[in-house]
């Protein structure tokens, strides 16, 4: 099991900054987010990590597909065309949430509020999105997200929900993500970790705080942290198949307040102690 530290973990660097600090610190991987690889520049940073021998486990992200319109669909293509770029194992999707409903701002009036259809326009999307992706060597990979989510940023919310969509595509071109902090509460993850076998494209861990903050979505914490029991989840993935890189992602305000190089070396032994 090889640690891959995602981009967003250590929010301040770079990627020239993360690529280097993943060297220092002996990470075989990354993680990469398209906004960084933008700033970076895609050929520069596609050569920063070829040049450090790094594998990109995943780039961050696709998606948010519930409108149905064809700029999403653009942006996708573009995205494929980028993790092509850069080598990454997947190119994770989250699917997005009902139509006009924004992440972290009030509920308009005209918020949509048909969840049935906005499932459906990812499917719509899925069966254009995946055989192009297929032609130029990209795997997608359908990230399920907590519940809580739902509105605002993935229809997805179960594994299994993510690998009924998946299922009428080849395994090399739509996967499935496994992160910890989205499917630990289910009761059926291990079930579906069994069934999603060669399917999973990408396993993320970190840990699930309790209380959540009041933007729960910097509710990640370092393992250890917070009321996920790792070992059952990373066995179960393990028997499942993977043999991929174990990509830590964590969205805290106080871990990227926090001296970069501090919260990796802090990173790497809890891995050790909780997951490898």
């Amino acid at each position: 099991m090889s640690l891959s530290l995602n981009q967003w973990t250590t929010k301040r660097w770079s990627v020239a900054e993360a690529v280097d600090g993943c060297v220092r610190h002996g990470v075989e991987a990354i993680g990469l987010w398209r906004q960084d690889v933008a700033a970076q520049g895609l050929a520069e940073s596609a050569r920063l990590v070829r040049e450090a021998g790094l594998r990109v486990s995943s780039l961050c992200r696709g998606g948010f597909l519930t409108t149905g319109s064809a700029e999403a669909l653009d942006d996708n293509r573009r995205a494929i065309e980028e993790a092509a770029e850069l080598g990454a194992a997947c190119l994770v999707l989250v699917v997005g949430g009902l139509p006009g409903v924004v992440p972290g701002e009030p509920l308009d009036s005209g918020a949509g509020r048909d969840l049935a259809g906005a499932r459906e326009r990812v499917a719509e999307a899925l069966a254009v999105l995946a055989p192009y992706a297929g032609e130029r060597g990209v795997r997608l990979a359908l990230e399920p997200l907590h519940p809580m989510y739902c509105a605002d940023r993935a229809v997805l919310s179960t594994l299994g929900q993510a690998l009924d969509l998946a299922e009428p595509y080849p395994v090399a071109q739509v996967g499935v993500v496994v992160d910890t902090f989205h499917v630990w509460w289910d009761p059926q993850v291990f079930e579906q970790i069994a069934r999603a076998g060669a399917r999973i494209a990408s396993y993320q861990v970190c840990d699930y705080l309790h209380p959540l903050p009041a933007d729960v979505l910097l509710g990640r914490g370092v393992m250890g942290d917070g009321v996920i029991d790792f070992g059952p989840l990373t066995r179960a993935v393990l028997e499942a198949g993977y043999t991929g890189d174990i990509e830590v992602e964590i969205f805290n305000a106080e871990v990227w307040a926090a001296d970069p190089d501090e919260v990796l070396a802090t990173v790497k032994e809890r891995f050790a102690a909780l997951i490898g």
